[in-house]
């Protein structure tokens, strides 16, 4: 097995501080899910980069944000 190697992937505020919050156990199993995940999406030759941010934008618009509610959580940044 290799041995584990840290990248650094920005995140917003709520999502830092909720991980930083998790338990141990919570962030191992947070670390362990991301990891399987990001390797599936990076292996996968018949899911393009494109799909998979249609996806989330899809997903993102059925949850209620606009187009509109982008551009200000944008800005603010």
């Amino acid at each position: 097995m290799a041995a584990d190697t840290t990248i650094s992937i920005p995140v917003d505020e709520t999502t830092a501080q909720a991980y930083n919050q998790a338990s141990t156990e919570d962030q191992k199993k947070i670390q362990i899910f991301l990891q399987l995940r990001i390797r599936e999406l990076l292996n996968s030759s018949t899911y393009s980069l494109s799909q998979l941010m249609d996806e989330i934008g899809a997903k993102a618009e059925a949850r209620g944000l606009t187009p509109e509610i982008l551009e200000t959580l944008l800005r603010d940044e």
